[in-house]
């Protein structure tokens, strides 16, 4: 077996090099990477470069961290796994010994090892890479491999929803309409919510989000969010119990503030790259803002959840890309005009 990977070479530059196949160590499995999904974090690297550099400048970058695919290999003391198996990891590897680790908070460990990242930006667009057995998950038979690339991205959704506490009941607006705003809203109906209304600006994400179950949608360049929302037909002057806010803006967190209801809820799912000023007196009623940070023990409930029909990620993907273009992938996805019409990209590795 041959192996290669689509290294980082400079910003907007891939190129596919042919590389050593990795032996599996005695608790690692060895895979055929099937379906890598192309996340936000990906692409913004793909364009800008890594979020934190690399500090050696030889340092191969590889990107990629939502991989499904085939066990061809396991190490002498794998027992979980055998050869054939159909699989899905989770990316990040914590160190099992800090604080955050010991409570059940290993997603905020703060020397995980994270695909793509530091320290070792080893990415999972390749065709054959190893992964601790104790991080790989069995996929069940009623999903494909297509639909396991997407579970990474899926347990965002599910971890925010289940922090935000989302239930039946609850009123809900997600602001942003992306992958993670449409995995939010998925993992909040199947926890019950039904007063879901998603807030973006592409017509394309609306349909979808109304597809996948939305109450309602608004376009937020057409319509002003806030009015709407605050409409005596809507929510009025009670707001809204819980706002989501999956755009990575500082002007959708704006929003958040003013929608929410009293000892209602704000939970900050998008990357905001810049400080974002909250006016507290808006909201010094009891509200309560939290951050989520990617997700902690939420893959087996995920998994559940897509395997039994109640959570749809393949009507998610909009473009599929072979690997040996794995270039043009990226570039569409950064591209002003053809970036609009796609959700969710994902690149297909093996033949």
């Amino acid at each position: 077996m041959k192996n290669s990977e689509a290294i980082l070479v400079t910003p907007k530059k891939f190129e596919i090099q042919k590389c050593p196949m990795p032996e599996p160590k005695e608790n690692e499995v060895l895979l055929k990477v099937e379906y890598v999904g192309m996340c936000g974090s990906d692409i913004h690297g793909f364009e800008f470069g890594p979020f934190i550099p690399p500090k050696d400048p030889n340092q191969k970058i590889g990107l990629g961290h939502e991989v499904a695919g085939e066990v061809v290999g396991i190490g002498s003391k794998v027992t979980k796994f055998k050869v054939g198996d159909k699989v899905i990891i989770e990316p990040g590897v914590p160190d099992n010994t800090c604080e955050y680790c010991r409570t059940g908070r290993y997603n905020i460990c703060p020397s995980v090892d994270f695909m793509a990242t530091q320290p070792n930006y080893k990415g999972a667009l390749c065709q054959y890479m190893t992964h601790p057995e104790d991080w790989t998950y069995h996929l069940p038979e009623t999903m494909t491999t297509l639909e396991g690339a997407l579970v990474e991205p899926a347990a965002v959704g599910m971890h925010a929803a289940i922090l935000g506490e989302a239930k039946v009941g609850k009123s809900i607006v997600i602001l942003g309409g992306g992958t993670i705003g449409l995995m939010v809203l998925q993992a909040c109906l199947s926890l019950g919510a039904t007063d879901i209304t998603v807030v973006d600006v592409i017509p394309k994400r609306l349909e979808l989000a109304l597809k996948l179950g939305a109450k309602r949608v608004i376009n937020g360049k057409e319509q002003d969010t806030v009015q709407v929302l605050r409409s005596n037909e809507l929510y009025g002057d009670h707001g809204v119990d819980l706002v989501f806010e999956a755009a990575g803006s500082a002007f959708t967190a704006g929003q958040a503030v003013q929608i929410v209801a009293r000892g209602g809820k704000i939970m900050m799912v998008g990357t905001q790259s810049k400080p974002v000023p909250i006016d507290f007196l808006k909201i010094n009623r009891e509200v309560t803002i939290q951050t989520a940070f990617r997700y902690c023990n939420n893959f087996p409930q995920t998994i559940e959840a897509i395997a039994t029909g109640r959570f749809n990620v393949k009507d998610m993907v909009t473009n599929i890309y072979d690997y040996k273009d794995v270039q043009t992938a990226f570039e569409e996805a950064i591209d002003p005009v053809k970036k609009l019409d796609m959700v969710k990209g994902v690149v297909k590795v093996a033949e």
